[in-house]
């Protein structure tokens, strides 16, 4: 009878081992899986911020509605409401000055990644041309854009200057 008890008490302890191994190697298995998915969206964010940057702070006013059009691609949510409203109180004063802005994004780096958002700072180069300025001016950016993954495409939820 001791022997038997001795036998379930070493099952027990054994089950016991199992299942701990089992809880420790499944949580290095879901941190590993989250880890790589979040370096696979900092990578996708790295790759789409410099355009997105691009398309939302250029515009040239002999087709401005075609350049609004091309930012707006890249935004969503409140941020794309603001920007529409933005880019249209801008249309008037672009096409009186003949303004053409081309902005270039020269370094992006990862920010943060928290939950579904993405956080990108790239340093943006703005080339200015119009009428009030002879030659062409650069205004060097950096700006902070939080991107969040929207039916499969990273779009821009936020532009902060900093």
């Amino acid at each position: 009878m001791a022997r038997l008890q001795a036998a379930v008490r070493g099952i027990r302890v054994l089950l016991v081992l199992i299942g701990i191994v089992v809880l420790i190697g499944g949580y290095a298995w879901f941190d590993q899986s989250r880890m790589s998915r979040e370096q696979a969206a900092a990578r996708e964010c790295l790759a789409v911020a410099p355009a997105a940057a691009a398309a939302l702070f250029s515009y040239d006013y002999r087709t401005f509605d075609a350049s609004v059009a091309n930012g707006r691609s890249f935004a969503t949510g409140a941020f794309e409401t603001e920007y529409a409203q933005t880019t249209a109180a801008l249309k008037g004063t672009a096409v009186k000055e003949q303004a053409v802005v081309t902005a270039q994004a020269s370094v992006a780096g990862l920010v943060s990644h928290v939950g579904s958002q993405v956080e990108v700072l790239l340093y943006v180069n703005q080339y200015r041309r119009n009428v009030n300025i002879s030659g062409e001016r650069v205004d060097q950016n950096r700006v902070v854009l939080t991107m969040t993954k929207v039916d499969g495409q990273w779009k821009v939820t936020s532009a902060a200057a900093i």
